[in-house]
């Protein structure tokens, strides 16, 4: 059953000098993007925490920009066992599948308050009529999704139990940092150990162990919601994930 619609909030006044495109994480664009970009924008929404924001089956899924908060993407079996695909966090593209295919084949839930930036289904295809650079960013956003997936499905398929949580720690951490959100080593972890077991293939007992044997080896320290790192390379070294070149990504 489809969620009930979720309340609505003003659109931001400042859409065309949005404070979310400026951090470092994203790459310029150009005032005929952004005006684009402005034009197509129908709606500013709230979501509370444990709301869908797609359900599997919708067939009339909007395109959502994550503007602030965390999500996650998933996809459920009839006896309620989940697979979290992968995590969303501020500015990533939710809905892409879900907008060109005829029903969203997946469900993305809000993982805290979030608030979405909602594009028409309808227009996606102006972007590539009109705008072919900012269709080729749509383009590369779905990509980037898929290589995250990708890096889940490695984890799920070749790392331990030690290794899966190391990996999803430092590449979550890794993205925080790049929207700025880490500081003195520490970020915002808003997952339980429930949402690690689904998105990692473990066991509910299975993660808290591991979890907690990570936290004793003093790779991080977890308080209040917050996360720090203590030892980045130790668990980049664990994770087999190391330090990248950072690149600016595109934001719709």
């Amino acid at each position: 059953m489809p969620p009930h619609p979720p309340p609505r909030a003003p659109a931001h006044p400042w859409c065309r000098a949005c404070p979310l495109r400026q951090r470092r994480a994203f790459h310029e664009k150009s005032p005929e993007e952004v005006d684009f970009t402005a034009s197509m924008k129908m709606d500013h929404r709230r979501v509370p925490a444990g709301q869908e924001i797609i359900f599997p089956g919708q067939d009339d899924a909007e395109l959502f920009t994550l503007y602030s908060g965390w999500a996650f993407r998933f996809k459920a079996l009839s006896d309620g066992r989940r697979q979290i695909l992968n995590f969303l966090l501020p500015g990533d593209l939710m809905g892409l599948q879900a907008s060109l295919l005829s029903v969203a084949q997946h469900g993305i839930e809000a993982l805290t308050d979030v608030e979405v930036c909602v594009f028409p289904r309808k227009k996606v295809w102006d972007l590539f009529v009109r705008m072919p650079r900012l269709a080729y960013e749509v383009a590369w956003l779905g990509s980037r999704e898929e290589s995250l997936i990708d890096e889940n499905l490695l984890s799920i398929g070749q790392r331990n139990a030690t290794e899966r949580i190391a990996s999803l720690v430092i590449s979550l951490y890794r993205r925080a940092e790049a929207l700025d959100l880490v500081s003195d080593r520490s970020f915002v972890f808003p997952l339980s150990q429930q949402h690690l077991a689904d998105a990692l293939g473990l066991s509910l007992v299975h993660t808290n162990k591991t979890f907690a044997k990570l936290r004793r080896a003093g790779l991080f320290r977890f308080a209040q919601g917050r996360l720090r790192l203590e030892n980045t390379r130790l668990t980049e070294r664990i994770a087999a994930q190391y330090d990248r070149d950072f690149a600016r990504r595109p934001i719709l």
